[in-house]
Parts: C-alpha cells; structure tokens; sequence
C-alpha cells in the first residue's frame, strides 16, 4: 500500500466505505464512525499547531530577502491568489445554481449524533489554544522572525515547522483514506451517499475549467506585459504542470519549473528568486479548490453563500496556506482553522471538505506551479530589467 499515491488510496477508501455502509450492518459502520470521532478530535488539536507551525516560519522567512524584488513578487503572488478566489466565487454563484441543489444534502449530516451513526466512544482532545489565538501567535512570532537580528526563534520555529510537516506526513495524511472509508460508509448507511457523488464529478468539472480558466488569464497578462506570445509561454510550462501532478507537491516541482521559466527567457536571477518563493506563496490554484468545495458544501447544506464572507475567508486564505510544506493536503491543512471559524464547517462537513479537496489536489497543485512562471515572467517585467543582465546586476541595482 505505501507504493500506492495518495488519490488511488482515497478512491479505494471511497469505494470500501460505500461498499461497508451497502451492507446495511450497523456494527463496522459504528465501529468506523468511533474511529472518525478519535481522528477527528486529533486533527481539530492539531490546527493551532498546524497554524503555527505553517504560517509563522513562512512570513519569518518573507523577511529575508532583496526587498524590492520580495514587495513586488509578494504584491503580485497576493494578488493573483485573492484574484482567483474572487473570481471563482463569481463563477461558481452562478455555475453552481444551474448544476447543484441547494439544501439537497440531509440538514442533520452536519450532526453525527443525529442522522449519522455515532461511535462506541469519544475522547475528548481540546486544543492547547483556538484557531484564533493560534494565527494572531503565528503572526507576532513571523514578523519578530523577519524583523529580528537574531536566529534563534527562527531556528526553534524551523525545527517546529518540521515537526508539524512530520505530523501531517506520518499520521494524519496515512490515516486519512481510513477516515474517508468511514465517512462514506456512514453517509451510505444514513442514504446521503448519492448527493456527496454526483458533488464530486460536477464541483471537479467546474474546478478543472477554472485552473484553466485562470492559467489563460495570468500568461495572457504575461504575454502582453513581456511583448511575447500567451501560448508559447504557457506551452513550455508544460512540463512543470504534468510534474506537479505527479508530485502534488510545488516544493518537488520547483527544478522542473525553475527550468522551463528560464526557458521562456525569464532572467536567471529573477527566476531562482521569483519561482521558490511563489512555491510558497503562490497558491492560486488551491484557492479556486477551496473555493469551489467550500461554496457546493455550503450550498448543499443550505448555508448561507455571502460575498462578505467568502471574500474574508479568500484574503485569509492567502495568508493562511503560506509556505504550507510539499506534502500532499498542505494547502487543506493550513486552512482548516479558518474553514471552522469564518465558514462555521462542523467537524463533519470539515472532513468532507477535506475528502473533496485531496481528491482533486495534484491539480490544484499544478495550477500554482505554471502560475508560478507567468509570475516570474511578470516580475521580470515589473522590476525593469533586460533579459540579458546577469543575476549580479539584476540585485545590485535593487
């Protein structure tokens, strides 16, 4: 099994839990759902410290660099994650009414204790502290990072960082199909499977049509801003894309697409500054799943979908997934807290929305990696330099 990627596993988990929850026998579904309970507290003590641990060394680490060139790469990795939300909320509010039912999933799915089954036993798991406190701490100790002469805090917030990087690699990302199984053999048993399917193959549909969508976008803007041809330019990130998919990590993909960004005749310097940076902070992609999963669940379950909210929970989330590590789910990880507190998401509907996003996420993925390039093509421009100077020349005259 651990030769198995992360999305065939979840797909058999899928596959199992339906098959367990057909079977109509109340004891391996109650036995699942005691299991969910237990992962369930664990991940929900896990996010203050997943909080922490992501965005803390990821804006210490913002303050260590060419100062010009880190604004405007910052400024526009920013703004074309925020931008890709915004739009996709306009979109899905529109798409979204012609293809889901709204309030068509069973109100009480967002309550284990009603029409799914409970478990033989919970434990109780409080986090050391709420979502809240955990981002404001997060923000204090990235900025004392970045501001700070010292290394020591950075030191002990890198070794943390691993720490939490350890978490998610080694227990919650393997005994995640396990959770999934159990959701799906409950939802099965309670008869709400079909909705949740028929959520998967549209919201994918909508989803895969917007990374496109706003790939177009980014190096149409690219290719205007450069003189040069959109298509070309996207062409030769090709390769990033299809390796991103395979790695569902932007961190692993980072020599593929620092090569082909040079190959599209960005300058060397500015593409090995621009392109690791936007691995981290550049999640374009992600944000148009989170989105769009966001959006049908909410939608499903008849909650409200306000332009207010999904636009804090966008600008958020541009904060939130910084440098969340390249493990697959990082990006879900790290916007768990915000998915809770600015969504209102129980702990139910949080581990759907978790299923949603795994399922899709080498895509999301791949999304943020040719982006990434477009970007750096961007900045190119932006910082006024002429493809033929050297790295030296490029930083010496920030």
């Amino acid at each position: 099994m651990k030769k198995i990627g992360l999305l065939p596993k979840l797909i058999l988990a899928i596959i199992i839990g339906i098959g367990i929850g057909k079977l109509g026998m109340e004891v391996p579904v109650r036995a699942l759902a005691t299991f969910n309970g237990i992962f369930g507290n664990f991940l929900k003590f896990s996010i203050p410290l997943i909080i922490i641990g992501f965005v803390a060394p990821g804006i210490g680490d913002l303050g260590i660099g060419a100062g010009k060139l880190l604004g405007i790469t910052t400024g526009i990795a920013y703004l074309s994650t925020v931008a890709a939300g915004t739009f996709t909320y306009f979109v899905n509010t529109h798409v979204f009414k012609l293809i889901l039912k709204t309030g068509s999933m069973v109100a009480d799915a967002t309550n284990p204790e009603h029409s799914l089954l409970p478990g033989y036993l919970t434990i109780s798991m409080p986090p050391i502290m709420d979502v809240m406190t955990a981002l404001l701490m997060a923000f204090l100790l990235g900025t004392g990072i970045a501001v700070a002469k010292g290394t020591a805090i950075k030191d002990v917030m890198g070794e943390f960082q691993g720490i939490v990087e350890g978490l998610i690699r080694n227990i919650i990302i393997p005994f995640l199909p396990l959770h999934i199984a159990g959701i799906f053999a409950n939802m099965t048993y309670a008869g709400q499977v079909a909705t949740i399917l028929a959520v998967f193959s549209k919201v994918f549909a909508v989803i895969i049509c917007l990374h496109f969508t706003v790939l177009a976008i980014l190096y149409i803007i690219a290719g205007i801003m450069s003189g040069a041809n959109p298509v070309k330019l996207a062409k030769t990130m090709i390769p990033a894309y299809f390796t991103a998919i395979g790695t569902q990590s932007s961190a692993a993909a980072i020599p593929v697409t620092l090569n082909q960004t040079k190959e599209n005749g960005v300058n060397t310097g500015i593409a090995e500054f621009v392109v690791p940076l936007c691995s981290t902070i550049h999640l374009s992609g992600s944000t148009i799943t989170l989105v769009s999963c966001s959006m049908a669940i909410m939608m499903l379950n008849g909650m409200s979908v306000t332009f207010g909210t999904m636009f804090g929970f966008i600008m958020m989330l541009g904060v939130t997934m910084v440098a969340a590590p390249g493990v697959p789910g990082g990006a879900v990880m790290a916007a768990l807290g915000i998915i809770e507190t600015m969504l209102g998401f129980p702990p139910t509907l949080t581990s759907l929305m978790i299923a949603l996003y795994l399922a899709q996420d080498s895509f999301g993925t791949a999304c943020n990696v040719t982006g990434d390039g477009a970007i750096a093509i961007m900045v190119n421009r932006v910082a006024g330099f002429k493809l033929e100077k050297n790295a030296k020349e490029i930083f010496d005259n920030i």
